[in-house]
């Protein structure tokens, strides 16, 4: 319950003595619940949450076990722990203990066992991403430079598909975005590639998407003015460990940057529950433990507490331990040197109490029994001191199946988030472009083709051409030659013809007659030109003579 004086009942000394409230002005200073595996921690983180919930003060809480769902139904007085926390009540003093459930809203990254929680690729952001991947520098600045071409040329990064078709398109253009942006070496890329393949691996792609959660939706009260409590289903998550880390610095990211500064609110505007939280730091790189710390340590100012909660104290690493001034610390067991070890270091963060030596009394605390140091109204922790933690009033162990069903069905959140939507992002846009590309290369190809089939063509015919008129000419010599042979052997027949015997007689004895005819020719014509040949002896008569006599020759 939330006491009056603006605090939350934890619990007592033996009748009541010596009560422990946290101040909900310093709740924000963030706190620690450790303790041996049952030894109670589930319970005292129980009662932290219904209290924050009473106050009017929104929580969420990573359900690892599964058992927290049980915040969202009241405790039941047939249950076996009935009569065990009705004693423990009366003990502590919280009068007004009665069974009493709380508002609840459900989430699961893996949309199985509530309401999923989505966010986008650019709205994580690449420093962040790179922090969580454990890229080095170079190849952060390759994310960087991914994330700037995708903004400054519209192309939405929403889910882990766009982000490595976005790497894919740096890859492509490696040189021209080296002249501008500085070196993308493939080898960079590939690197990135394979850290979000792992990512992909532990389910990554249900947690990067569309429609992405609006911070306000965990920030609600009921109709009553109780802080909503929001449970998240971790206990799949805990086998992605890298998955998991992302969303909770993320989800702790963006209230930093969504909040405004309040400094020390009169309560909390969220709490968060961390149960197993060394699942959290295990094997982490050193940059998302920084990022943690830093996380950690600033998002007090804007009225957020972080609470863990672990088995062992020294799971939580120094840097991020430091910021926690609320601890309730169940017992340890100390079998091993980490086990002292564990004894040591809780006994000595806590502040002095002449009555109790916590070395000792940390090792034979009971179940439900817890040294607690809360910081008081002034800001300076209180000293430790044994406590006996009061019980639950909602039910302790899990819903059903269909209980949480139908809680989740009829919730506040209804529906907004249970339709992944995907609209045309950096993937679709890309693959477009390269369809684009591939179609035009093709077009290309085509027209070089065509232009090269009608070169091929019009070169054959040319070929052809060629050959005819080569063919022609050739028959056109072989025409001449069988002319000039024809005309040769015209000729060589008609010499043969000419010098054969025969012929030549004839000839001659044309050649006679013609003679003769001739001259009896010229004698006729002088006697009639110049009268008797005796009286035409002159020049005139035998040049006639000679003439007629030629023509008659020939």
């Amino acid at each position: 319950m939330a006491d009056v004086g603006g605090s939350i009942f934890i619990g007592s000394g033996p009748g009541g003595a010596d009560r422990q409230a946290l101040v909900l002005k310093r709740a924000n200073r963030h706190g620690l619940i450790a303790g041996a595996t049952g030894t109670g921690k589930t319970v005292t983180l129980q009662g932290l949450v219904e209290g924050f919930s009473d106050a009017g003060v929104p929580v969420f809480v990573a359900d690892v076990k599964g058992d927290l769902s049980g915040l969202a139904m009241a405790g039941s007085p047939q249950a076996k722990t009935h009569a065990v926390f009705a004693e423990r009540a009366a003990e502590v003093g919280d009068t007004g203990w009665s069974y009493r459930e709380c508002p609840v809203q459900f989430w699961d990254l893996f949309s199985e066992q509530g309401h999923p929680i989505r966010t986008t690729v650019s709205e994580m952001g690449p420093l962040l991403l790179a922090r969580l991947m454990g890229l080095n520098d170079t190849q952060e600045g390759v994310l960087s430079i991914a994330f700037h071409l995708a903004d400054e040329e519209g192309l939405l990064l929403l889910d882990l598909d766009d982000l490595q078709a976005m790497l894919a398109e740096c890859a492509n253009r490696a040189d021209e975005i080296s002249t501008t942006y500085g070196n993308v070496s493939k080898a960079s890329v590939g690197a990135i590639q394979r850290q979000l393949l792992q990512l992909r691996g532990q389910g990554g792609e249900h947690f990067f998407g569309e429609p992405a959660l609006d911070i306000a939706d965990f920030m609600t009260l009921d109709d009553s003015g109780r802080g909503m409590v929001n449970i998240l289903a971790a206990d799949k998550l805990m086998a992605s460990p890298r998955l998991y880390a992302s969303f909770l610095l993320w989800l702790l990211s963006e209230l930093f940057e969504t909040l405004p500064e309040v400094g020390d609110p009169d309560k909390p505007k969220l709490v968060f529950f961390f149960d197993e939280a060394h699942l959290l730091f295990d094997d982490a790189p050193p940059a998302l433990l920084e990022k943690v710390e830093q996380v950690v340590r600033l998002i007090r100012s804007k009225g957020v507490g972080v609470y863990f909660v672990t088995q062992n104290p020294i799971d939580i690493p120094e840097t991020v331990a430091g910021q926690l001034g609320n601890r309730v610390q169940h017992a340890l067991r100390a079998f091993t040197p980490r086990d002292e070890k564990a004894v040591r270091s809780a006994a000595e963060t806590f502040r002095a109490n002449p009555d109790v030596d916590v070395a000792t009394v940390i090792t034979e605390l009971k179940v439900g029994e817890a040294l607690v140091s809360l910081l008081q109204p002034d800001g300076a922790p209180s000293p430790v001191s044994r406590t006996l933690i009061k019980p639950p009033r909602s039910r302790v162990g899990p819903v059903t199946p269909v209980e949480r069903g139908v809680l989740v069905q009829t919730d506040a959140v209804g529906t907004k988030y249970d339709t992944r939507i995907d609209r045309e992002s950096a993937e679709e846009l890309l693959a477009a472009k390269a369809g684009e590309a591939a179609a035009a290369a093709q077009q290309a190809k085509s027209a070089a083709d065509d232009e090269k089939a009608k070169a091929a063509e019009a070169k054959e015919a040319a070929r052809f051409a060629k050959e005819n008129e080569r063919a022609r000419l050739a028959a056109q010599r072989e025409a001449d030659r069988a002319t000039r042979e024809a005309e040769k052997a015209q000729r060589a027949a008609e010499r043969e013809a000419a010098n054969s015997p025969w012929n030549k007689a004839v000839t001659s004895a044309t050649r006679s007659a013609s003679s003769a005819v001739g001259r009896t020719v010229a004698n006729e014509v002088t006697k009639a030109v110049f009268g008797s040949s005796r009286g035409g002896g002159g020049i005139g008569a035998k040049l006639l003579r000679g003439v007629l006599g030629g023509l008659f020759k020939g």
